[in-house]
């Protein structure tokens, strides 16, 4: 109940207010537990002046168990796993910022995932289930631990690990509240990203909410044909229907919309793909962000440098707008996108 890593700023200063409490006490609480991730309510009164009735009824508030962490040796990628109080494993990535010397946050937003995209080894876990928003905050405040030990900063959050986060809609959009919140987790909204596979009702609705945190929206292919096969929700949403919400979201935004691509070898990467991509995105701003395939089944193979040279060509030619490269690191340790399965 008096956790504030599990529900929005806002809801949280309701909640201490009705205890005749006014908001500098919750905003004290809040920046303690998240902003300097200190969980015993013994020091929340000696450092941060919070009443004693309200810390001497609180327990010590629970944490993710953390039981591995493994650093890529050619990229510098860091993958945590975390238990949770049901012994299932989360996995979180600290992605190094090599410009700046700061790091991004890979989060996860459920166990497993539901969304069986063929490319994915997440989709593939035995067990699922919705993370709370103390568990998706708590990763956060354990990663940012660790990054602040290497004299590194956390500067951005994406929702781009475990599950799909819009199938855990409120408790996704809490926590990212918590991240931005100044006294919290102090990073821009700009700065944090929600992916989706293309839920559209939840893109509708974020949308309608005004959220000003990045939104990606995951295409993997941009014919109905393709798309179902990678994608098996492609069976029940045409991917127009996908787009078209996409469009909604750009022009409520005045913003380009960010398209996710996987790019796979002999499949998606073709003239004929990027012709179709043209076709589907027409005149709607947008960023493609074009991320190689990483499949440790080996079914998928990620484009040749010259495939991808040349579907870029054609990306020029018919789509004529920015594409972006991403790079998914830490693949040799099963961090990169599409891996994360809580593997030992």
């Amino acid at each position: 109940m008096w956790d504030p890593r599990d529900q929005t700023p806002e809801s949280f200063l309701s909640r201490v207010r009705s205890l005749g409490l006014d908001d500098s006490t919750a905003r004290r609480l809040t920046s303690a537990v998240i902003g300097h991730g200190i969980l015993d309510p013994v020091a929340w009164g000696r450092s941060f002046q919070v009443p004693r009735p309200l810390s001497q009824n609180v327990d010590t508030l629970p944490r993710l168990e953390r039981d591995a962490s493994v650093v890529s040796p050619d990229d510098g990628f860091q993958k945590l796993r975390f238990r949770t109080h049901d012994a299932l494993a989360v996995e979180t990535v600290l992605i190094p910022l090599h410009k700046t010397g700061a790091v991004s946050l890979c989060l996860s937003s459920q166990v497993g995932c539901a969304m069986a995209c063929a490319f994915c080894a997440t989709a593939r876990m035995p067990t699922r289930r919705n993370l709370a928003t103390w568990e998706i905050i708590d990763q956060f405040i354990q990663a940012r631990e660790i990054a602040r030990s290497q004299g590194r900063r956390v500067t951005g959050a994406v929702f781009m690990g475990m599950g799909e986060p819009f199938l855990n809609y409120d408790r996704v959009i809490a926590a990212a509240e918590l991240l931005r919140c100044s006294y919290a987790g102090s990073i821009g909204a700009d700065r944090i990203t929600i992916s989706t596979v293309g839920l559209v009702p939840e893109i509708d609705r974020y949308t309608r909410e005004g959220h000003r945190f990045r939104l990606s929206i995951s295409l993997g292919a941009a014919t109905d044909a393709k798309r179902r096969e990678l994608v098996p929700i492609a069976a029940r949403t045409p991917v127009a229907e996908v787009m078209a919400a996409a469009t909604r979201h750009a022009r409520t935004r005045r913003d380009r919309v960010m398209l996710s691509y996987v790019c796979i070898s002999g499949y998606n990467v073709g003239e004929s793909d990027a012709e179709a991509l043209g076709r589907l995105i027409g005149d709607t701003p947008v960023r493609l962000d074009l991320i190689d395939v990483t499949d440790p089944t080996g079914r998928f193979a990620p484009p040749t440098d010259a495939e991808m040279q040349t579907f870029r060509d054609a990306l020029t030619h018919h789509v004529g707008q920015p594409v972006v490269r991403r790079y998914s690191g830490g693949k040799e340790i099963q961090a990169a996108c599409g891996t994360l399965a809580g593997a030992g």
